[in-house]
């Protein structure tokens, strides 16, 4: 759930001498090799994130915030909530505002996002949430009780609704197989465990014909020796989301590219691959195993084929800093600048937080992706304005 973050590198280095691997999860993970051979490293990644006893997402511990090992950017200020609460308030208009209306969060966390979202929307939109971990859904709960949300909490959704469906930095921690690239052959990444105990990479021949099709569909070659990811699962992943949804959007935000750049030899020889943990990034999956997150650059172009094979209709792809843009943010930074509530110390956390939301070499050039189903013709959802009324080449 971690991104592509340049600004991470420019955090003073944490110490990690106290770190070290989910115990339990490490056996588990090696009883299995020494059980069934090399272990694919989706299948590793699964076990890393998501194993209910040892994963990274099912641990207690605090994981996004300041505190954290990453900052995502609902936490990095509530005005992106509030933004967001916008493109949905304009899809509920564009639709008729229909209730009952809903806005479903996956990945929703502890409500960073959920919280100044629902302050700014009307009060007939309810609101349910998505996440791994019951604890996280727990918090999320009381963190809306707190705030005088907890009644806008809708649980179990009902099918079909219309509304938006939005997750800001999900499928980036989708489990991905890794491929590389032997002369004429497409090998896979997979994971072993070495005579010194620790755990290794080794190659094998594909362990889905779905590798390769990925590839071939997208037109891409990779070059002898380069490596690359591909996530099989997006394309569950939409269809199980978008399937309840009548009327709406599905609103995408994450770091990533077109399968042409993602997987272009001259920039991305090696992949994508991240490993995060206090705020620091490394190349290296295999340390700290459970106690750190794992994160691959998404793939638009399969996530759009995906989208329109659930029967979703491309409205526009954009990037966050567009999209913020197109919401008003400008606007917003004025009316909390001339409140004559706000703190110096408010504004400059504020600025700062929009330094890094915006900033192209950070956050503000991640994707958004935005998907509609019976969504009315000639009516441009909010976030995609700005983009739509200044077009730039396909290579941006």
């Amino acid at each position: 759930m971690t991104g592509f973050r340049p600004e991470l590198r420019r955090e003073p280095a944490t110490d990690l001498s106290d770190l070290a691997d989910d115990a339990g999860l490490a056996k588990r993970i090696r009883a299995e090799i020494h059980a069934a051979g090399p272990m694919p490293f989706a299948r590793f990644m699964e076990l890393a994130l998501y194993d209910p006893e040892g994963g990274y997402y099912r641990s207690p511990e605090a994981r996004p915030g300041r505190g954290g090992d990453f900052i995502t950017a609902p936490e990095l200020h509530p005005i992106f909530g509030e933004l967001i609460g916008k493109a949905v308030a304009d899809a509920w208009v564009a639709l008729g505002q229909p209730e009952p209306f809903i806005v479903v969060e996956h990945g929703a966390g502890e409500g960073a996002l959920a919280v100044p979202m629902l302050t700014t929307l009307p009060a007939v939109i309810a609101y349910h949430a998505v996440d791994v971990d019951e604890r996280r859904t727990a918090a999320l709960q009381r963190r809306l009780a707190d705030a005088g949300l907890r009644e806008r909490l809708l649980d179990p959704l009902p099918a079909p609704f219309d509304g938006v469906i939005v997750a800001n930095e999900v499928l980036d921690a989708l489990p991905v197989h890794r491929v590389r690239q032997r002369g004429g052959a497409l090998r896979e990444v997979a994971v072993a465990v070495g005579t010194d105990g620790q755990l290794v990479e080794v190659e094998i021949d594909p362990t889905s014909p779905m590798l390769a099709e990925r590839l071939n569909v997208e037109h891409i070659e990779l070059v002898n020796g380069q490596t690359a990811e591909i996530a099989l699962g997006v394309d569950d992943w939409i269809r199980d989301v978008a399937s309840p949804l009548r009327r709406g959007l599905l609103i995408l935000i994450d770091y990533g590219a077109s399968a042409a750049e993602l997987y272009d030899p001259a920039r991305r020889r090696d992949g994508t691959l991240q490993a995060y943990v206090r705020h620091q990034v490394s190349d290296d999956p295999y340390r700290f195993v459970g106690r750190q997150d794992l994160t691959a650059h998404v793939d638009v172009t399969a996530i759009q084929r995906a989208a329109e094979a659930a029967g979703l209709t491309t409205l526009g792809l954009t990037t966050q800093a567009e999209a913020l843009m197109a919401l008003g943010i400008e606007e917003r930074l004025g009316e909390i600048r001339s409140d004559p509530g706000t703190t110096i110390e408010a504004y400059v956390l504020l600025r700062a937080s929009l330094l890094r939301l915006l900033d192209p070499a950070a956050m503000g050039r991640f994707r958004v992706m935005v998907f509609g189903r019976a969504w009315p013709a000639g009516r441009t959802p909010r976030l995609l304005d700005y983009r739509l009324a200044r077009p730039r080449s396909t290579t941006d």
